[in-house]
């Protein structure tokens, strides 16, 4: 068993870091501030060659593992971006992954090297106002026509649907009525995202209001057969190709903006003199930090040992889960941590540390909840009996 990282890895690590760290914490709150998305920041990845790391190299990208792309994204969490800078980028390492497995050799090289370039942005239309996590509860539907599909629905939560350029959209082919089990009869879409046809309505929220968050809305918007990716009535399955590596960058992610936040109040802590010695003298300041460390550092073993298991190609839904679950507890903790080591300041823009706060909560609560995790590993690891 061994926890070190490889000279590759070092490597990634330094690199992503020194892009990272040419966007400082004026850039971010300047986008935070203008609700802008930063497209200085996802050019510099892209023209870095970073969106492609879990790609093929035959269409441009590194071919690299869950574990690499863990490694960047923590990496890139943790300089000041927060969720922001990950959010600009994450789709890329996941959302396509039904396209590396299950596409055509013709999708493949048609779709893939664009992604990588940057040339194309995609955003997820899976969520829908009624169905959440429940996703075999979907209404949007692709009624099948000549040469393709008529599609009409309503997702919600849809990133970057204001910049992005095609979509990827699961939708029901077969109503739940006529098929064996829910899972059934569902299909994925990647597709252009014609806001001439296409509604996207931008959803004001807490955070991280650089990366748009959007409802989508689809009516009667034709999908030719070429962009269905598989086949007809398969979907759910491959989606579920992508869970478990989105977990682990969450986690990873997570982490990084806990990490990030632990450094903050650490180098307050330091130089802040209250009573004639620095705060960070107290064990009331002290052990707080201590404990953030600790956990953030168990969390981040956990993404380790859950991204290995799935670049091995073993079972690792219970690790994923549970990365996850740990990371966001974890930096949640970490954020709020320096926010009151801050004390009044920590209120204050100035610090940042509330910006950090403020985007952390989302990972406590996507893409899956704490509770859906702790009913998995209860059902799927002990053995329970499922409890919805």
């Amino acid at each position: 068993m061994n926890f070190e990282f490889t000279e590759e890895q070092n490597a990634i690590r330094e690199a992503v870091g020194a892009i990272a760290k040419r966007f400082d914490d004026h850039y971010w709150a300047e986008k935070e501030e203008k609700a802008e998305f930063p497209f200085e920041f996802h050019k510099a990845m892209a023209e870095a060659g970073w969106l492609g790391i879990t790609m093929p190299e035959e269409y441009g990208g590194a071919g690299l593992g869950v574990t690499e792309a863990a490694i960047m994204m923590n990496e890139v969490s943790k300089h000041g971006g927060g969720a922001a800078a990950i959010s600009t980028i994450h789709i890329n390492l996941f959302g396509p992954h039904p396209i590396v497995v299950f596409g055509t050799e013709a999708q493949k090289a048609e779709w893939i090297p664009r992604l990588v370039s940057g040339e194309d942005q995609v955003c997820f239309g899976v969520t829908e106002p009624d169905a959440g996590l429940d996703t075999t509860r979907i209404k949007t539907f692709a009624r099948k026509v000549d040469g393709g599909y008529i599609i009409n629905g309503r997702k919600l939560w849809t990133s970057t649907g204001q910049v992005a350029t095609k979509i990827l959209i699961l939708a029901r082919t077969t109503p739940i009525e006529e098929c064996k089990r829910p899972t059934d009869g569902m299909s994925i879409f990647y597709t252009d995202l014609d806001r001439s046809k296409i509604e996207v309505r931008r959803i004001p929220k807490m955070g991280r209001a650089a990366v748009d968050s959007n409802a989508t809305f689809i009516d009667d918007y034709f999908v030719p057969d070429s962009h269905r990716i598989g086949e007809e009535g398969k979907g759910f399955s491959y989606l579920l190709h992508s869970l478990n590596p989105e977990r682990i960058l969450v986690a990873a992610e997570a982490i990084g903006v806990g990490q990030d936040a632990l450094q903050r109040a650490s180098r307050y802590a330091q130089e802040r003199v209250v009573f004639g010695r620095p705060i960070g003298q107290n064990q009331g300041i002290q052990h707080p930090l201590a404990e953030n460390w600790i956990e953030l550092e168990a969390a981040l073993n956990m993404v380790m040992k859950a991204a290995w298991l799935y670049d091995a190609d073993k079972h690792c839904g219970a690790e994923a889960n549970a990365a996850k679950f740990l990371g966001a507890r974890a930096a949640y903790k970490a954020c709020e941590t320096a926010v009151l080591t801050h004390g009044g300041l920590g209120y204050a823009k100035e610090y940042h540390v509330e910006r950090l706060f403020r985007e952390v909560l989302v990972f406590r609560i996507a893409p899956v909840t704490e509770q859906l995790i702790l009913s998995y590993v209860a059902e799927k690891v002990l053995g329970q009996k499922k409890s919805y």
